[in-house]
């Protein structure tokens, strides 16, 4: 694959709007412990470190709660790392489950705001969307800075300064997709498949449908479906291989996947199928057939199996404190997230002597004034623009022989 004609393509696509993350559709939770919900692990020599309370918000049950759990335990990671370095800021991390509904997240909030009454509290959250879009009207009305590790729709951001993304935003992965495809020369007639009733999936297909026609790359079938309760595809299907689509975009999450590539298989259709961030995780779906999913491409800023140390460290920690879940890119997200919010009090003088609001003023400043980049594992040098919205490249990896491997 054209890895530096990607890169290059990216550099132009991130000026629009960076990539996607989840959106709220509904997935099977991995089989695996909780993680305690408030913790403060002890580390290296932390005794004259400021302390920063860490809200985190997220569905650790009910049908989202495999998107909760990998964004709760990936900071969870990250935190212990960061305790363990004996630095200047220590972080305490109290994880309140909002399974994905928006009031019970507000909820969350509240509950979190008594926690860090008296100390220097940030919000970390929330996991999935709509949650996250009700959150931050709080957020920003109070004066927390709120960092989500994958609520990605540009309406968890839209008119307020404190609220960031480790994510990418759903439109702009829309926009990468159709440059990859064409710079990679995949598929000559493209289709797209995707739930119009889910913000996320809409946000994606809509921006890619746009830019390819903007790209002159020939769309020849789209296809909706209304929810993620849909079990039969095949009208779908068939439309798409009717007008002859040898690449067909699913910006899906789990429910959908495995039962869109097992009837393309019975079908007898076979394109390219070219997936979104939210396909992230599906070779670990308990019970879920791999060779559905052979030479399927899906962009995502992280990948498990990459060989680089600091992965490596990140997924042998992640394994043991999730009971062997593999980490997926929200764990990853979640885990830069810790990172960027330390590195940042770091940086601030007098961070241990403000209030919330202080706070909130200065980690916006410095996330915003241009100076400011983070190294993690789902990205180098990353950045944020005033719209909250992250800079960084992506990956674009391919299911072979049962593993992901990066193009």
């Amino acid at each position: 694959m054209k890895k530096r004609v990607f890169a290059l393509t990216m550099a132009a696509v991130m000026t629009v709007g960076l990539l996607s993350a989840c959106g709220g559709a509904s997935s099977t939770p991995s089989a695996a412990p909780s993680a305690p919900a408030e913790s403060a692990p002890a580390g290296g020599d932390t005794a004259g470190a400021v302390t920063i309370k860490v809200g985190g918000i997220g569905p650790i049950t009910g049908d989202l709660a495999q998107y909760g759990t990998a964004t709760q335990w990936g900071a969870q990671v990250a935190v212990e790392e960061i305790n363990a370095l004996g630095g200047p800021v220590k972080l305490e991390l109290n994880f309140q489950d909002d399974t994905g509904v928006a009031d019970t997240a507000v909820a969350a909030y509240n509950t979190l705001k008594d926690w860090g009454k008296d100390s220097p509290l940030v919000i970390y959250g929330c996991t999935t969307t709509g949650p996250c879009v009700a959150v931050s009207s709080e957020t920003y009305a109070d004066r927390y800075f709120q960092l989500t590790p994958s609520a990605s729709s540009t309406d968890v951001t839209s008119g307020k300064d404190n609220v960031f993304q480790m994510c990418f935003t759903d439109p702009g992965q829309g926009v990468a997709a159709a440059h990859y495809v064409k710079d990679n020369s995949l598929g000559s007639k493209y289709a797209v498949i995707y739930n119009n009733g889910d913000a996320y999936s809409t946000g994606i297909a809509e921006a890619f449908i746009a830019e390819a026609k903007n790209l002159d790359l020939e769309i020849v079938a789209t296809q909706t479906y209304p929810s993620d309760d849909t079990t039969d595809y095949t009208v779908q299907l068939n439309a798409c291989k009717d007008a002859g689509a040898d690449l067909v975009v699913l910006p899906v999450d789990f429910t959908p996947r495995p039962l869109i590539l097992s009837q393309a298989k019975q079908m007898d259709y076979a394109p390219t199928f070219f997936g979104a961030d939210g396909m992230d995780g599906m070779l670990d779906m308990k019970g879920f057939d791999k060779s559905l999913a052979e030479g399927l491409l899906l962009m995502t800023p992280f990948n498990a199996s990459a060989t680089d140390d600091r992965t490596q460290t990140f997924v042998e920690s992640f394994k043991k404190l999730s009971g062997d879940v593999l980490p997926n890119q929200f764990a990853a997200d979640g885990y830069d997230c810790m990172y960027a919010i330390y590195e940042a009090c770091c940086q601030i003088e007098g961070v241990g002597e403000m209030d919330h609001e202080a706070l909130c003023d200065a980690l916006t400043a410095l996330f915003t004034g241009g100076e400011f980049k983070v190294d993690g594992l789902t990205g180098s040098a990353m950045t944020w623009e005033t719209s909250g919205e992250i800079s960084k490249a992506p990956v674009v990896v391919m299911v072979q022989d049962g593993a992901y491997v990066t193009q």
